[in-house]
C-alpha cells in the first residue's frame, strides 16, 4: 500500500429545512441552507496496488460494507474501472444521526480525494452525481461550498455566509429520518422562496415540531437553549439541524457561544464550531495541484 493520507470531511447545518412538495418519484422537494462548519471527520486512505477496498477503522456499529466511505470508493471505482483499490481508515469526530451529514461528508471526501489519489479526472458534476446515489446530501460536500439547496438537495448556488459561530448539542437520542418523512403531519406545502427573499427570521425547520413530539429530549433542548439565547442573545436562533437530533444556534462571537456552551447539561453533549464557507478539503486538493 501508499502512504496513508489525511482528509478532512466537514459537517453541516441546515440554517432552515422547509419541504415545499411530494415529488412523482417518492421523493420530496426541499428548500435549504446548508452552512459548512469547521467540525470534521477524519478520512485516511492508503492506496492499494491489489484493487481492494477495505476499511481499518471506523465506526463498530456500522459493518464495512455499509459504511458510506466503503461504498462511495466503490461507486468510483466501477464508474471508472480503475483498477486501484484503497484502505479507509474513518475517524468521527461529528456525532452520527444527528442531521449534521457527517456519513455523506465522509462519501464526499472519499470520492474527492480517491479521485486525485487514482488520477481518475472525474469533475465535481460527475463526483456529486455519483455521491447523490448515495446519498442526497453528498453533493453539497462534494461542491465543498456552504450553498442554497433545492431539489432533494442536489440543486445547489453556492452562498458567502455571514462569519458566525455555532454551538450544537446533541441530546443523545436518534431519530429516524425514514419515519419523518412519513409522518402525516409533516408540512409538505411550504411556500417556495427565493435566495434574495431569504432570511432566517422567515423560516423554518419543517421537521422540528414532528421531531419534538416524537422525541421529548429533544424538545427540551430546544428550550433549554432558547432561553439562553433569550439572555444573551444570538444572530440565529435555536433550531433543529437536518431531521435531527442534533440542534444549534448561531452566534457573532466565538466567545458568545463558548459563554453557552459552558453551561450545557452534562446530560448532553456539545460542541463549538465556525461557519465555513469553503471546505477545507477543497483547499488540500488545490494545494496538491
Amino acid at each position: 500500500m501508499s502512504e496513508l493520507t489525511w482528509w478532512p470531511a466537514p459537517a453541516k447545518l441546515n440554517l432552515f429545512l422547509h419541504v415545499t412538495g411530494r415529488r412523482a418519484d417518492g421523493y420530496h422537494d426541499l428548500q435549504t441552507v446548508f452552512q459548512l462548519i469547521d467540525r470534521c471527520d477524519q478520512i485516511g486512505l492508503a492506496v492499494r496496488e491489489d484493487g481492494r477496498i477495505t476499511r481499518s477503522a471506523g465506526m463498530a456499529a456500522v459493518e464495512a460494507d455499509q459504511d458510506l466511505a466503503v461504498r462511495a470508493a466503490r461507486a468510483l471505482q466501477r464508474h471508472t474501472g480503475v483498477t486501484l483499490g484503497a484502505d479507509i481508515q474513518v475517524i468521527k469526530h461529528i456525532p452520527a444521526g444527528g442531521g449534521l451529514g457527517g456519513g455523506s461528508s465522509d462519501a464526499a471526501s472519499v470520492l474527492l480525494a480517491l479521485n486525485a489519489l487514482w488520477r481518475c479526472d472525474l469533475g465535481l458534476p460527475q463526483l456529486a452525481q455519483l455521491g447523490l446515489n448515495l446519498g442526497a446530501d453528498v453533493p453539497v460536500f462534494v461542491h465543498g461550498s456552504s450553498a442554497w439547496g433545492e431539489g432533494r438537495g442536489e440543486r445547489l448556488t453556492a452562498m458567502q455566509l455571514a462569519p458566525r459561530w455555532f454551538l450544537v448539542i446533541h441530546p443523545g437520542v436518534g431519530v429516524s429520518t425514514a419515519e419523518l418523512f412519513q409522518a402525516p403531519e409533516l408540512t409538505r406545502n411550504s411556500p417556495v422562496i427565493t435566495i434574495r427573499a431569504f432570511s432566517e427570521s422567515d423560516t423554518v425547520n419543517v421537521f422540528e415540531p414532528v421531531v419534538c413530539a416524537r422525541r421529548p429530549e429533544v424538545a427540551e433542548a430546544l428550550a433549554w437553549l432558547a432561553a439562553q439565547i433569550d439572555a444573551h442573545g444570538a444572530p440565529i436562533a435555536a433550531r433543529l439541524t437536518g431531521t435531527g437530533a442534533c440542534i444549534f444556534a448561531g452566534f457573532a462571537r466565538a466567545e458568545d457561544a463558548e459563554r453557552v456552551a459552558a453551561r450545557v447539561p452534562d446530560r448532553w453533549s456539545s460542541f463549538v464550531a465556525r461557519g465555513l464557507n469553503h471546505s477545507p478539503l477543497h483547499a488540500m486538493l488545490r494545494m496538491r495541484g
